[in-house]
């Protein structure tokens, strides 16, 4: 049953981590496994057994779900960007109840620390003002080097690792987000390749520290994904309009709300 569920969780991640403005590190928050699928990964030789049947239903189902569904998610997310975006927003809103018991259960009270979740989607809000309106655009390098490249990917490697935070905006501010994308429609490997080693290594670099602060620093840490995943909701918000469309994906928003609460009460970030 655990390998089912484990699956399913990751069959919907890797379909829904393609759809622009959807963060996997959400979707790990969302269903619950953001800090056992950072210990497994970064422990994986420690208990290898352990570990590898903790992830191997996850990226099973996520390789089978990028190519299976991820096109057909795509395609909805294309044709019916309401009813998705509304859904997604519920996914996320309903996931927060169980991601702040698994904090109070390991004694995060103190009144200060919601205060870092506010400035976590305060700075969310304000990376996602900076990609809306284009103002990062003028930056663009035109011919960056390796080396930079390899730096780039180092820092691409935050919006990977921290729910919330858009990869996109990261290189734009870089001045490297359309050498990437030019590089990824025509498989540049001289783009790709030092750029991907840099995601290698700063995972392994952010993936640690995370490991270090939610060790050290459980409830602030979480206290922070939780403010940059509620920020990741007006990446994908399509704003309302008082027509049958937006009621009916506003109902589709309140089953998603529902249907992940239900989900995360029985299987939340602490277990």
């Amino acid at each position: 049953m655990d390998f089912i569920q484990r699956f399913f969780k990751g069959f919907v991640i890797g379909s829904g981590a393609i759809l622009p403005g959807i963060s996997s590190g959400v979707l790990c928050v969302i269903f619950g496994i953001y800090q056992s699928m950072i210990e497994a990964i970064l422990g994986i030789f420690k208990d290898f057994k352990k570990n590898f049947c903790f992830l191997f239903p996850l990226g099973i189902g996520g390789v089978i779900g990028m190519v299976l569904f991820g096109n057909v998610l795509l395609y909805l997310f294309e044709h019916y960007p309401i009813y998705i975006k509304f859904s997604f927003i519920g996914l996320i809103l309903g996931s927060i109840p169980g991601f702040l018991q698994s904090i109070q259960q390991e004694g995060g009270k103190k009144r200060s620390y919601p205060l870092l979740t506010v400035l976590a989607f305060c700075l969310a809000l304000f990376l996602v003002y900076l990609e809306k309106y284009d103002l990062l655009a003028t930056s663009e390098i035109t011919s960056p080097s390796s080396f930079y490249l390899f730096f780039s990917g180092i820092i691409m490697s935050i919006g990977i690792v921290v729910p919330g935070v858009s990869s996109t905006v990261l290189l734009m501010l870089l001045g490297v987000y359309s050498t990437y994308l030019s590089a990824v429609s025509s498989l540049t490997l001289s783009v790709l390749i030092p750029m991907s080693l840099g995601v290698l290594v700063g995972g392994l670099i952010f993936l640690n520290l995370l490991k270090y602060f939610m060790k050290h620093y459980y409830s602030q840490t979480f206290y922070a994904v939780l403010g940059f995943t509620l920020g990741s909701i007006f990446v994908i918000y399509p704003g309302f309009a008082c027509d049958l469309s937006h009621f009916l994906a506003l109902g589709l928003m309140f089953v998603s709300i529902y249907l992940t609460y239900s989900l995360t009460q029985k299987d939340t970030i602490s277990s």
